[in-house]
């Protein structure tokens, strides 16, 4: 329970903050703003801006991780409105609401991601500037994350994979980089804030590796198994966009046995890192557990 409750308190910071953090609905023009908090308030599990304050708490510091964590959650958000648009993946439901596009309409979709995208870099020049050095590397590492050879680069890949048969090398290269490459990100930034050594940070991503591509693995998992109201959006799109999964690849006990694998080494990890580490290893733990 302890694990629970500290994931529900990180998660209840998130969700006020996104309303501290993010322009009013009022300001000018207003539609933008509503399109953009609309997408930020539909919560989900809040994993990536949760992880960076469990990282940056690792390590101490007087620096406040919040608004980095709300700056990876925009930058996200903006990847699923786009994710969601007709173009892409065209869904009619997100975390158990309407997309963005179905809510308001495709241009103001598109508009509301960008905007969410740009405002991630802004929190980060606003809340880091006083310290250059922190703000720089926060910014790099948000930039090359979010760019066309790793975030951006996965999501083409896995649009070119679509209706023809994949490799696992390039199943991979779609997970690392459209899923995990983010919530390394989350864990690097935390432990930059923190003031993380080079070889802790090196850990930090490593973590964020095996939990991101086992949460890649359960989620390919769970859109073959669960159902609409469980997930909270469209399920069953890979088979409809005949995508290779692991699941399509290895079948589901196979996929079953990566994610945990990958857990477990996310879990050894831990050990291996500074302060008191049980939130990281519950968090792998609770994650796995999706499945059942």
């Amino acid at each position: 329970m302890e694990f629970k409750e500290k994931l529900r308190a990180y998660q209840s910071e998130v969700e006020s903050a996104v309303e501290q953090y993010l322009p009013a609905e009022v300001t000018r023009p207003s539609r933008i703003h509503q399109a953009m908090l609309y997408s930020m308030r539909a919560g989900g599990k809040r994993l990536r801006p949760v992880l960076v304050l469990a990282a940056k708490q690792l390590f101490g510091g007087d620096l406040n991780a919040m608004p980095a964590a709300i700056a990876v959650e925009s930058l996200h958000t903006y990847s699923l409105i786009h994710d969601d648009l007709p173009s892409i993946d065209n869904a009619d439901l997100r975390r158990g609401k309407p997309t963005s596009h179905k809510q308001f309409d495709e241009a103001t979709a598109v508009l509301a991601g960008d905007a969410l995208l740009t405002y991630a870099f802004q929190l980060l020049a606003r809340h880091y500037g006083d310290s250059p050095q922190i703000c720089a590397k926060l910014v790099a590492e948000l930039a090359e994350t979010a760019g066309s050879e790793r975030l951006i680069g996965g999501q083409m890949e896995d649009i070119l994979g679509e209706g023809a048969p994949l490799s696992e090398d390039t199943l991979n290269f779609i997970h690392l980089n459209k899923t995990s490459a983010l919530i390394e990100c989350c864990l690097v930034m935390g432990g930059i804030i923190g003031g993380a050594s080079e070889a802790q940070i090196d850990l930090l991503r490593s973590y964020g590796r095996e939990i991101g591509i086992a949460f890649q693995i359960i989620d390919d998992i769970l859109d073959a198994t669960s159902d609409e109201e469980t997930m909270g959006k469209s399920i069953g799109s890979d088979a409809e966009l005949d995508k290779t999964t692991y699941v399509k690849l290895h079948g589901l006990e196979k996929s079953r046995e990566f994610a945990h694998a990958r857990t477990q080494e996310a879990i050894r990890i831990c050990s291996t890192l500074p302060g008191d580490t049980q939130f990281l290893v519950g968090l792998a733990n609770y994650l796995e557990n999706r499945l059942h």
